[in-house]
């Protein structure tokens, strides 16, 4: 899947990939769909962490190794998960998937933006950040690495330190 998108990958190539039969993959994942959530669900970055650390630590050094963690998850699935848009029916049947497991792209932005408005009413962050915009801005950045990365074939050099800088723009 990351090196044909989920469109054009096939069970048989997991499945030789995977070293195992098709019918040992289908056993587990009764549709391709669900080996992409399965990975994608492996390798998101564990952002429930956020509601708990509110008030520990320091928020710029939070929101650094957020952003750092999303930086490298969209660096290795955008290629996987960009086949998605060229095929209608895979959309819709990974979007449907998704809403099912209360899950979708939006869960990076809502977590961090739980955390912000978390530190806002702490009064660790200031009461003019909009908490929405700055999530916004930090996935996106991430995300937008993420798309190079996979144009370019080339990995991303420093997450940490990108992060850092990102992080460093903001007026917290």
């Amino acid at each position: 899947m990351r090196t044909d998108g989920l469109a054009r990958a096939t069970t048989k190539r997991i499945a030789g990939a995977a070293s195992c039969s098709e019918a040992l993959l289908y056993k587990h994942f009764p549709e391709k769909q669900d080996i992409f959530l399965a990975v994608l669900q492996e390798r998101s970055p564990r952002l429930p962490l956020l509601g708990e650390a509110a008030g520990a630590g320091e928020v710029r050094d939070i929101l650094t190794a957020i952003t750092a963690r999303l930086i490298a998850f969209y660096a290795l699935n955008f290629p996987m998960a960009a086949a998605l848009f060229g095929d209608h029916a895979l959309l819709t049947a990974h979007r449907a998937a998704l809403e099912t497991r209360g899950a979708g792209p939006q869960a990076p932005s809502s977590s961090i933006t739980a955390h912000l408005q978390e530190e806002i009413a702490r009064g660790r962050v200031s009461a003019t950040c909009d908490a929405d915009a700055t999530a916004r801005l930090l996935t996106g950045a991430a995300l937008h690495e993420g798309f190079l990365s996979g144009y370019t074939g080339t990995p991303v050099d420093d997450a940490e330190g990108l992060a850092a800088r990102l992080v460093g723009s903001l007026a917290l």
